[in-house]
């Protein structure tokens, strides 16, 4: 798992602070933490829509409105959008109907958060989940630990749906350092019972104030044994904010990536990356 290539795919006019993605025949679905839209972007043609998942949704919202959609995960035709949970304001999930390109409807996960917080003895201000996978029987929450106790935690639920009696399972993990700066997870995804995990660092202690990005890292965990299989450093400069499947073919496998740059310039570069199985 030691080679990989990282190169910049396309760039899009029009998303800025992308912090998750899901790719689907062709199309690019990307969230921003400062927006209350949800992108669609046709590759082929370029066209970008925007899809509100909020009332008056607009871009580049004032932080402490903002609800910090950090999180989205996809079964079936159902787009799941979460917030980060690290206010008040950021505690919505957003079903959307991947057919009908509309919003479903928002659940309020307050009590769900306060649980996961309980029971990874996690402070509300170190709570930050910044990505979510479900797979029609599990649920899995990584919760960044960009906070002064750096508590990195995987959250395992066993359900159909979040509003259905679970089991709950939390694991803590102790993620590299880049320039002495102690990496965080920042996104996830699920491929052959194994999670894809995203992690930068940012020079900060804080869920909520930005940070010098001194780079990102990409990793796995064995859902079996829950533990890491390899981490790998892909780059020095970018905070990854979002990953998602793109192909899988030769003992190769390819994700695309976007970035959150912390700016309120509307322009999204997406990269693909490519690491080798062997």
């Amino acid at each position: 798992m030691e080679k990989f290539t990282l190169e910049i795919l396309f760039h899009i006019i029009g998303i800025g602070s992308a912090s998750g993605l899901f790719f689907k025949d062709n199309s690019l679905f990307v969230i921003g933490d400062n927006s209350g839209f949800l992108y669609e972007y046709h590759i082929n043609s370029q066209d970008l829509k925007r899809h509100p998942l909020i009332e008056k949704s607009s871009e580049n919202i004032l932080k402490k409105d903002k609800p910090d959609f950090e999180a989205m995960t996809a079964f079936q035709d159902t787009l799941y959008v979460f917030g980060s949970g690290s206010t008040s304001k950021r505690n919505s999930m957003v079903e959307f109907d991947l057919e009908q390109k509309k919003k479903i409807k928002t659940n309020n996960l307050v009590n769900l958060y306060e649980v996961m917080q309980n029971f990874a003895s996690i402070k509300p201000e170190e709570f930050n989940l910044e990505g979510a996978v479900h797979d029609g029987e599990n649920w899995y929450f990584f919760n960044r630990g960009n906070g002064i106790s750096n508590k990195n935690t995987l959250f395992s639920f066993h359900a159909k749906k979040l509003d259905q009696d679970f089991s709950l399972l939390s694991n803590d993990y102790k993620l590299p350092k880049i320039k002495g700066v102690r990496t965080s997870f920042t996104d996830g995804i699920l491929v052959d019972n194994k999670l894809y995990f995203l992690a930068a660092a940012e020079d900060t202690q804080s869920t909520y104030d930005d940070g010098e990005v001194l780079g990102s890292i990409i990793g796995r965990i064995d859902l079996e044994t829950m533990k890491i299989d390899f981490t790998k450093k892909i780059s020095a400069t970018h905070k990854f904010e979002g990953i998602t499947f793109f192909k899988k073919e030769n003992n190769k496998i390819e994700f695309l990536l976007c970035e959150d740059k912390d700016t309120e310039i509307l322009e999204t570069t997406i990269y693909k990356l490519s690491l080798n199985l062997k």
